[in-house]
């Protein structure tokens, strides 16, 4: 038995302290990663990121060494023994079964899951029903599966260190929704892997550095499975791992919902990656109501009236004067485009020259903020004008069909209304959230192979998606009905390929500059089509963004990394102009519809611009830190009922620059709970 008890506590220490000197060495580097913008750290701060990051990783190891645990309590005589061992394959079989022939969970969250769970089950039926029926067999399979084991407890230690440094190089935080949101999306994402970085040569390195750490640290203990037999040494230590399995998980959940520092960068160097992750899948949906701060429902919900003169769920009547303009209208949403790409905004680099061009042409908007950092947040934003809400957005929440859309509007006012997406519009369930608010949709699925010249990962390049869009159009002018043709855009996007010879930025760059000149470039080649179309002249066209390319900083939500261009363009109807003050996301399509002099009953938060009672203020958010800018005023509100304010202080280098705010604005922080919890609640519908 003390043979056993030191092989077991001995493995456990051996791949936790594996697991901190990784996440010390992933520390430092990601201290000078290009997505880290200060090291200004206080001393306490230091030690917050070396020392408590030490023990949120050895923490982290404990609750990891679970599936280990497991397999190690597995070993034993007694299973194959009868009638024990006859009633475990029955299981096992009945289990592969369940899956083979019935809807099971692994369907509903589809990709490959069904598939893997199936071999899965398959592998372990058929495996203990050999070991089962010829025993000489049982010692081999334990010795090489427990080898197994601690080669890939090592090999994930490794390679999480490695993916870690790649997530915070694109987003400049550890794994958060973002990263549990696009691992439903394999197919996208491991091709997205494999067109963007050197996979090959990355996994032959992994796996060569994983067998050199696990043959010089574990090798003695990979022999001694015969240890792993009896029970004698599980009830000993047994009662000792099951307690310190719940004090790891009980000071991880501590230290990342109880962070005391105001630096970003300081909460997320300090923390254990993979704990984030499971943090954040169980964030995928949050009640405001239980974690955010509230006022009693009666006065949230009578300020929310005050403000639209609406009654119920936020039911208003918008009333336009003079005869309602029946233009096609066409919204374009782009993505990654961050306003800082362009001229306009100060960028040297000439990589947007269309849209700084268009941005001349029309009505400007020189200060729009996109609701959120993913691609849903921006098309919730522009279909449903509602703040967002914290975890999922609605667009991957179940049950928002029929809700109050844009579309859904304007099929009611007899248009023709279509949703054009270059990939396949499974993802992110836009199929089935824009099928279920009044869109027709065509996505990749609907070209003909003819019709694509250059295709990744994402879909089909933006010229061959624009280029569909005018054919659509041009069949949808010979109904007589105006249309409404919301295009989402995709090459802006990692691994940043599209064709060759477009863009002076040579098309296998794979940069973030050449993906922003190529989305410029085709958005450009579309308005020069379109003008050669009979029905251009009677459309009206907003362009924008769904989000930023970039969401870190040193605040929970920076504000110029979620400043997005925005335009209105009508040939004939809207004379060239700057709108300055500042503008939601949500406002952009109520704006458009009051400039063609629309009268509807509505649910939306946004409004127009044009509306004597509007409030130059946006709401921005992250999967669970809920913003709202007012003025020079931005509110944050966080789950623990917490809540920060800060000033917007423009500088020369940051016009957005924020200062934390000494004395809070009840004010203001009134509004944003007003605001955001009565939006939560009557949008469950």
């Amino acid at each position: 038995m003390q043979k056993s008890i030191r092989l077991v506590s001995g493995l456990y220490l051996k791949l936790s302290l594996l697991t901190v000197a990784v996440g010390l060495v992933l520390r430092v580097v990601l201290l000078f990663n290009e997505q880290t913008t200060s090291l200004a750290f206080s001393f306490g701060e230091w030690c917050e990121v070396f020392l408590l990051g030490a023990v949120n990783d050895f923490c982290a190891a404990t609750a990891g060494f679970i599936f280990l645990w497991l397999f190690m309590l597995s070993v034993s005589r007694t299973k194959y023994k009868k009638p024990w061992g006859y009633i475990l394959l029955t299981l096992l079989v009945a289990a592969f079964c369940y899956v083979a022939f019935f809807n099971t969970i692994f369907d509903e969250y589809g990709s490959v899951a069904p598939r893997i769970a199936l071999y899965v089950l398959g592998y372990w039926a058929g495996s203990f029903a050999l070991r089962l029926f010829l025993p000489g067999f049982r010692s081999h399979w334990t010795t090489v599966w427990f080898a197994l084991f601690i080669v890939v407890y090592v090999g994930a230690i490794i390679f999480n260190g490695i993916s870690e440094y790649f997530f915070w190089s694109e987003f400049g935080v550890r794994y958060n929704f973002i990263a549990v949101d696009y691992l439903v999306y394999t197919n996208e994402v491991v091709g997205n892997i494999m067109e963007s970085y050197p996979v090959i040569p990355m996994t032959l390195g992994i796996v060569v550095v994983t067998l050199l750490v696990t043959w010089y640290f574990f090798r003695s203990e990979l022999v001694q499975t015969e240890c792993l037999k009896g029970w004698r040494w599980k009830a000993v230590i047994g009662p000792a791992y099951v307690a310190a399995l719940f004090a790891a998980i009980g000071l991880l959940n501590f230290n990342t919902r109880f962070q005391d520092s105001d630096n970003v960068y300081v909460n997320e160097l300090q923390a254990n990656g993979l704990y984030k992750f499971y943090d954040a899948f169980v964030k995928n949906t949050l009640d405001y109501e239980q974690f955010y701060l509230t006022r009693p429902e009666a006065e949230a919900e009578a300020f929310v009236h005050g403000v639209y003169q609406s009654t119920g769920d936020n039911l208003h009547a918008v009333r336009a004067e003079g005869e309602e303009i029946r233009r096609n209208i066409v919204l374009i949403t782009m993505e990654s485009m961050s306003a800082s790409y362009m001229e306009r905004f100060g960028n040297t680099e000439r990589i947007t020259p269309a849209l700084d061009s268009l941005y001349k042409l029309g009505l400007a908007f020189d200060r729009v903020y996109a609701t959120g950092n993913r691609t849903v947040r921006g098309l919730e934003a522009v279909t449903l004008s509602l703040p967002p809400c914290p975890g999922q957005s609605i667009i991957k929440r179940p049950n928002n069909a029929g809700m109050h859309s844009t579309g859904a509007l304007l099929r009611d006012k007899g248009y023709n209304v279509t949703y054009f997406y270059g990939g396949n519009s499974y993802f992110d369930n836009m199929e089935t959230f824009f099928s279920g608010n009044g869109y027709d949709i065509v996505d990749q699925k609907s070209y003909k192979p003819e019709e694509i010249t250059f295709a990744n990962i994402w879909g089909v390049c933006d010229e061959d998606a624009y280029r569909k869009v005018i054919r659509t159009l041009n069949e949808e002018t010979r109904s007589g009905k105006p249309f409404f043709a919301h295009v989402m855009t995709v090459s802006n996007h990692r691994p940043f390929t599209y064709p060759a010879g477009r863009i002076r930025i040579p098309n296998d760059s794979k940069s973030r500059a050449g993906g922003v000149l190529y989305s410029d470039y085709s958005l450009g080649r579309f308005f020069a089509e379109a003008a050669r179309q009979p029905w251009f002249e009677n459309t009206i066209f907003l362009v924008t963004a769904d989000h930023c390319a970039s969401s870190a900083g040193r605040t929970e939500i920076p504000l110029q990394k979620y400043h997005i261009p925005a335009l209105i363009l009508a040939p004939g109807l809207i004379e060239p102009g700057v709108v300055d003050g500042i503008v939601s996301q949500i406002d952009l399509m109520p704006t458009l519809l009051s400039l063609l002099n629309m009268s509807y009953d509505s649910h939306f938060y946004g409004r127009s611009i044009f509306d004597p009672a509007y409030v130059n203020r946006a709401f921005i958010a992250t999967y669970q830190d809920l913003g709202y800018l007012e003025g020079d005023t931005f509110t944050i509100l966080s789950p623990v009922r917490r809540f920060e304010q800060y000033r917007v202080v423009p500088t020369e280098e940051n016009p957005h620059h924020l200062e934390a705010m000494e004395r809070k604005d009840a004010v203001q922080v009134d509004r944003a709970i007003g605001y955001y919890q009565t939006s939560c609640k009557w949008n469950k519908r």
